[in-house]
């Protein structure tokens, strides 16, 4: 898995690696929630909740402790997309169905294993070296959950569900935020997206740097204080329809969006490892300003896309039919049997 790569500003503005560090991801989480209109769900306003779901933007990482969750894991961190080409897929038309996506990996690799190098068993004991990566269908699927349980939040609250049903459901939904946040976070990182995740790999005509980097990305915002944090979280724009967002000619549908979210990231991969070159990147003080400036940029997109993704979900439950059918039976049942007349 990719190491998620930290997205916190410093003051004054294996595995495959992970993405922003925990305190990254908890921004990403932040932003996100500092975008939502004031009429989102009362129980996401509270204070104890919103820490909840900044907590839970670091779960997937913490998953990383049981080797046993790896084969399932770390795939969904990250996508290469310059590993496609080989397979005969472009970004663009990725299709949804993540098992599809699955098959056609092994069916190209069954039909040409003269364009793949071979894979050394010692060095995939999780069985995941011949995955591109997952991160696109991570979101989704997270989103397509979310949506659910605003479902069945709305048919407990409008058909007689119990308080205790009514608060699961919402602690259901909490759980879904959190964790989806990290992965729209990964989304954020550009070195997700790329087989450049840990210094440049292959021809290198521009003479990047072949050092690993990930982990300097992952970290640079370790130590925020209160008025970078505040400069920054006045950037983030209302939360709106994931499709309002959609460039002209784009698909409209979610998980196309999800893609070309992911595909913008992808745009900034040279950009980053330029930055670095000319050391801007990691840089103090006045030399370090555009390197603040693109991983800030990075962390905005990556808060306003999870919190447009909330906003869509929330907005586009669909009512859950079977649910409100099944308790409105439950409300017949309980209501006591009409009182029989007794004959004289």
């Amino acid at each position: 898995m990719k190491k998620m790569f930290g997205l916190l500003l410093v003051a004054g503005l294996a595995f495959k690696c992970g993405a922003w560090d925990y305190e990254g991801h908890r921004l990403v989480n932040q932003l996100a929630l500092a975008s939502l209109p004031a009429n989102f769900p009362e129980f996401v306003q509270v204070p104890a909740t919103r820490e909840r779901i900044a907590f839970l933007a670091g779960e997937p990482d913490r998953w990383r402790n049981t080797p046993d969750l790896s084969h399932l894991n770390a795939p969904d961190h990250f996508i290469d997309l310059e590993d496609l080409e080989p397979y005969g897929i472009e970004a663009h038309s990725l299709t949804r169905f993540r098992y599809d996506f699955t098959a056609q990996l092994a069916l190209a690799r069954a039909a040409h294993p003269e364009k793949f190098p071979p894979i050394n068993p010692n060095q995939n004991a999780d069985h995941t070296r011949q995955l591109v990566g997952f991160l696109p269908w991570a979101i989704m699927e997270n989103f397509a959950k979310l949506k659910s349980g605003f479902s069945y939040l709305k048919a407990f609250q409008e058909h007689g569900g119990t308080p205790e049903e009514i608060a699961n459901a919402q602690e259901n939904i909490i759980y879904i935020m959190g964790v989806m946040g990290h992965y729209v976070g990964d989304g954020a990182q550009p070195l997700h997206t790329t087989r450049h995740f840990n210094g440049w790999v292959g021809e290198n005509p521009e003479n990047y740097t072949t050092n690993k980097i990930h982990s300097h990305v992952d970290g640079y915002f370790r130590n925020l204080d209160a008025a970078s944090w505040n400069e920054i979280r006045a950037r983030i724009h209302p939360a709106q329809l994931a499709a309002a967002g959609a460039k002209e000619g784009q698909a409209h549908d979610t998980f196309s969006l999800i893609v070309a979210y992911i595909v913008d990231q992808h745009q900034q991969v040279e950009p980053l490892y330029k930055l670095e070159k000319e050391g801007k990147l990691f840089a103090e003080g006045d030399a370090g300003r555009e390197g603040r400036a693109f991983l800030t940029t990075q962390l905005l997109a990556g808060g306003q896309m999870l919190g447009n993704l909330w906003f869509t979900a929330w907005q586009e439950a669909a009512p859950d039919t079977y649910l409100a059918g099944t308790l409105e039976r439950r409300k017949l049942d309980a209501k006591p049997a009409p009182a029989q007349k007794v004959k004289d």
